[in-house]
C-alpha cells in the first residue's frame, strides 16, 4: 500500500513544569491571566503531525510520501526523514518563512499549554496532490492531517475528485474551522481519526449526531488514552482494543501521531482493525515514554515483547513477520 501523509511539519520546543497549572489559575480571574512558569527542562525536537506519522511509517519500512510545507531551515530535517525512510521530494519549501514551530509546556499532571506558529505551513495550500500522485505513481491512501486549513480542504477535494481513498484527521484544526469547513473534510473518508474529546467536539462543530457522522465515514477510530481505542463502523458491532500499559516517565506529545502510524502500517499489511490498533497502541506507548516525537528507537525483540505482554503470544506472533524492518 502506497500512503501519502499531508499535514504539518514543525519543530517542537517541549518544556516541563514541575507544578500544576491548576494551582496557578484563579477561577475568578481567568479573564486577566498573566502567568509565567519556571520550567525545569527544555527539549528541542523535530515534529509536526504529518512528519511524525511519516517517521513512524518509515520506521516500519513503508516509505510514505510526506506532503507539506517547510521553511528555509528545512535541510537538516529533510535529511533526517530521508534517512528514516520517508519520501520528502514533494515537500514545498518556502523561500522566506521558517518551518512551523510548536511551543508546549507540560505540568506534573500531564496537562499541556501550547502555542503553534504556522510559518511555512501557510503555503501548503499551494501543493497539488494531483501533481504529487503523478510523480509517485499514485496512492492507495492519503492521510489528511492537521495543516493549513485551506490546504486540508484542497487536498480533501482532490482526493474526492481523483477517487483516492483518504483518512480524515482534523484534530487540532477543529478549533479554527467553521461548520462548513469541518463538514467539507468529512466528504466520505475511508477512515476518521479522533481522540475522545475531539469525537464530542466534532459533533458540536458539524451539528451532526454520532450516527450521522458514522453514515458519512467508512471507519471511525477514537483513541481514549489509557482506556484504549474504540473503532466503529455503521451497522457493525464496535471494537474496543485495550491500551498498552506504559512504564517510566510519561510525555504525551506525539503519542496520537504514533498510534496513527502503527494503525496505518497495519492497514498497509492488511492485518485488520484489531491487529492494526494493537500495533498503533504499542507504538503510541513507546512514544509516550520518550521525550520528543521522533526520538524513539524501535527494537524488534523489545517491541514484540511489549505486544506479547499486552495482547498475548498469538497476537505478537501474527505481527512478527511484518516487523522485519526493525533491528
Amino acid at each position: 500500500m502506497r500512503i501519502a501523509v499531508t499535514g504539518s511539519i514543525a519543530t517542537d520546543h517541549l518544556m516541563t513544569f514541575p507544578g500544576r497549572f491548576a494551582d496557578q489559575l484563579l477561577a475568578d480571574s481567568l479573564d486577566k491571566v498573566s502567568l509565567s512558569f519556571l520550567v525545569e527542562e527544555l527539549e528541542i525536537r523535530r515534529g509536526g503531525v504529518a512528519a511524525n506519522i511519516a517517521f513512524g511509517l518509515g520506521g516500519f519500512g513503508l516509505s510514505p510520501v510526506l506532503v507539506g510545507a517547510a521553511g528555509t531551515d528545512w535541510a537538516d530535517y529533510q535529511l533526517w526523514l530521508k534517512e528514516h525512510g520517508v519520501d520528502t521530494d514533494s515537500v514545498h519549501v518556502s523561500a522566506d518563512r521558517h518551518t512551523a514551530r510548536f511551543v508546549c509546556t507540560t505540568d506534573a499532571d500531564h496537562n499541556q499549554i501550547g502555542s503553534f506558529y504556522p510559518g511555512a505551513m501557510s503555503e501548503a495550500r499551494e501543493i497539488s496532490l494531483r501533481e504529487v500522485a503523478a510523480r509517485t505513481g499514485g496512492f492507495d491512501l492519503v492521510v489528511i492531517s492537521p495543516d493549513d486549513p485551506e490546504a486540508m480542504l484542497r487536498h480533501t477535494r482532490e482526493c474526492v475528485g481523483l477517487g483516492i481513498p483518504f483518512a480524515a484527521d482534523i484534530s487540532q484544526q477543529l478549533a479554527v474551522l467553521d461548520r462548513e469547513g469541518v463538514r467539507a473534510l468529512l466528504a466520505g473518508p475511508a477512515y476518521l481519526f479522533t481522540n475522545a474529546y475531539e469525537s464530542v467536539l466534532l459533533q458540536e462543530r458539524t451539528g451532526w449526531t454520532e450516527q450521522q457522522i458514522l453514515g458519512r465515514v467508512g471507519t471511525w477510530v477514537t483513541t481514549r488514552g489509557a482506556d484504549g481505542v474504540h473503532i466503529e463502523q455503521a451497522g457493525v458491532r464496535p471494537l474496543d482494543v485495550p491500551a498498552v500499559p506504559p512504564s517510566g516517565t510519561l510525555e504525551p506529545t506525539g503519542a496520537g501521531d504514533a498510534f496513527r502510524a502503527g494503525f496505518l502500517a497495519g492497514l498497509a499489511w492488511d492485518l485488520g482493525h484489531e491487529q492494526s490498533a494493537r500495533l498503533g497502541a504499542a507504538l503510541a506507548t513507546t512514544v509516550l515514554e520518550t521525550t520528543g516525537t521522533q526520538t524513539y528507537d524501535l527494537r524488534r525483540d523489545t517491541f514484540l515483547g511489549r505486544l506479547r505482554d499486552a495482547y498475548g503470544a498469538p497476537a505478537a506472533d501474527a505481527l512478527a513477520p511484518h516487523l522485519k524492518a526493525l533491528r
